[in-house]
């Protein structure tokens, strides 16, 4: 008979992909958590998995094997960590079960920072997949080439994306300390989750731990200008740095001995770049994302896929075939004149540099930007200044006032460079989208739905009401 394990905060992007590597393990796999929704929630149940929303005691009888803890809304004083407790239970953190029954034994490919973890994960595991290397990957998104967020795979190479977050309520130390990689991307370095976080100091500690579980035979992957992550590396790495920027670290390190690479976009066609090695022409690729930040999240998994041995040009042809992730810029509804987004935009970098990939792509059309700040971060107004400028590339904004919001918005949108607006109610806000003017000829406009959660449902409302539109206009 299989053992059960329990997961408790099964529909969080980490644990829902954990309980979906349990199940592939062999495990009897079930769960709970508050609520779940898309795209965890059909991923689940395509897996055969039973999550349960809401905790009862009777989901832990006969009681399981070992319940893995989340970290998502489970203090102490929660009914099910109380129920643990009380029982002596067995139990342990998500990232601590990934690291010893998953991870122990593979060639881990790990990737962190601030920004870009879920698509680089995913370049980097398609590639992978593409080399013929069968990689296990846990991503934390739903990546459009592979069918599951998280899979064993039957190689000694595993991708997992290394989130600084910290761990349980009973360990504080950030996830990837548990991962104890080989292969280590660390995108960029920035303040962020200001619910667990004092200062960027704080964060830079924990990701000093991270580059202590590196081997020296092992590889850093590096921005050439990020200071933040610099002043980390200053702190001590034993293991060779390979860099990736356009010019050499303005301070380098004892082990800044690997390589540089670097991506040169096509001024002739936004969707091509080259891929640059120590200066050296590698080969382009020509694909559909946006941004300087997705180039350099493709360049990041280019230069990891070749420390695990995969020729360049595989990982350039692998690229030119890769299709993105759900809720990174992804289209949810498109007809002559409009395009509508969904991205998963977590902090003021984020959503910069994605309105400013897609503005470089559409010169002349209008960006409209709808904005819940929803994450711990933005909902605590940690980063208003940033907010106020991070719009920048759009013509208008929308600022949605979610109930977690602490602070005043319409300070935020009165004190924003572009035109700005604030609501709290989506059919509200759908309505006034549906009556803006129409553009002239030649123009589209662009409708950018940001935000980390369910935003009150209104992706399926609002692709609703334009397509009641379409059904309406002669």
């Amino acid at each position: 008979m299989s053992k059960h394990l329990y997961f408790l905060g099964i529909g969080g992007t980490l644990m829902g992909s954990l309980a979906q590597l349990a199940k592939q393990l062999g495990f009897e796999v079930s769960g709970s958590d508050g609520a779940i929704y898309p795209p965890m929630s059909d991923q689940l149940s395509q897996a055969g998995i039973h999550a349960f929303e809401g905790f009862d005691p009777a989901q832990l009888e006969p009681p399981p094997d070992q319940i893995i803890v989340g970290n998502a809304g489970l203090p102490r004083g929660h009914a099910a960590i109380e129920y643990i407790l009380e029982r002596n239970l067995s139990y342990t953190s998500g990232a601590e079960w990934l690291g010893t029954a998953v991870l122990r034994d593979r060639w881990v490919l790990a990737v962190a920072g601030t920004h870009g973890k879920t698509t680089t994960a995913s370049m980097l595991a398609w590639i992978l997949e593409q080399a013929g290397l069968n990689p296990g990957y846990l991503i934390g998104g739903a990546p459009n080439n592979f069918e599951q967020s998280a899979r064993i795979g039957n190689g000694p190479f595993f991708v997992v994306e290394a989130d600084e977050y910290d761990t349980s309520y009973f360990d504080r130390r950030s996830k990837f300390v548990h991962y104890r990689p080989r292969t280590l991307i660390v995108n960029n370095l920035e303040y962020d989750h200001a619910d667990i976080f004092p200062d960027i100091a704080a964060i830079q500690a924990q990701f000093h731990l991270l580059l202590r579980t590196v081997p020296a035979g092992g590889l850093v992957l590096a921005p050439s200008d990020d200071e933040a992550f610099n002043e980390v590396l200053d702190q001590g790495c034993w293991t060779e740095i390979a860099r990736i920027g356009y010019k050499a670290p303005r301070r380098p390190v004892a082990t800044d001995t690997g390589d540089l690479w670097s991506s040169a976009q096509s001024m002739a066609d936004p969707e091509t770049f080259e891929v640059l090695l120590n200066g050296v022409r590698q080969g382009v690729i020509n694909w559909t994302l946006k941004g300087e930040h997705n180039r350099s999240n493709a360049i990041n998994a280019i230069a990891a896929a070749r420390h695990a041995g995969v020729p360049i040009e595989v990982s350039i042809e692998a690229l030119s075939h890769f299709s993105g992730v759900k809720r990174r810029m992804e289209i949810i509804f498109q007809d002559a004149g409009t395009v509508i987004y969904d991205d998963f935009a977590h902090h003021p970098t984020a959503i910069r540099a994605t309105l400013q990939g897609l503005r470089d792509n559409a010169s002349t059309d209008e960006i409209v930007a709808i904005i819940e700040p929803r994450t711990h971060t933005m909902s605590l107004g940690t980063l208003q200044n940033d907010l106020t400028t991070c719009c920048a590339a759009a013509d208008r904004v929308i600022w949605f006032r979610g109930k977690n919001i602490r602070w005043d918005v319409h300070e935020l949108a009165a004190n924003c460079v572009i035109e700005a607006k604030v609501e709290d109610d989506t059919e509200q806000l759908i309505d006034h989208l549906l009556q803006l003017p129409q553009l002239e000829s030649g123009r589209k406009r662009h409708l950018v739905i940001m935000s980390n959660g369910a935003f009150d449902g209104i992706y399926n409302k609002i692709t609703a009401g334009f397509t009641a539109l379409n059904n309406k206009t002669p």
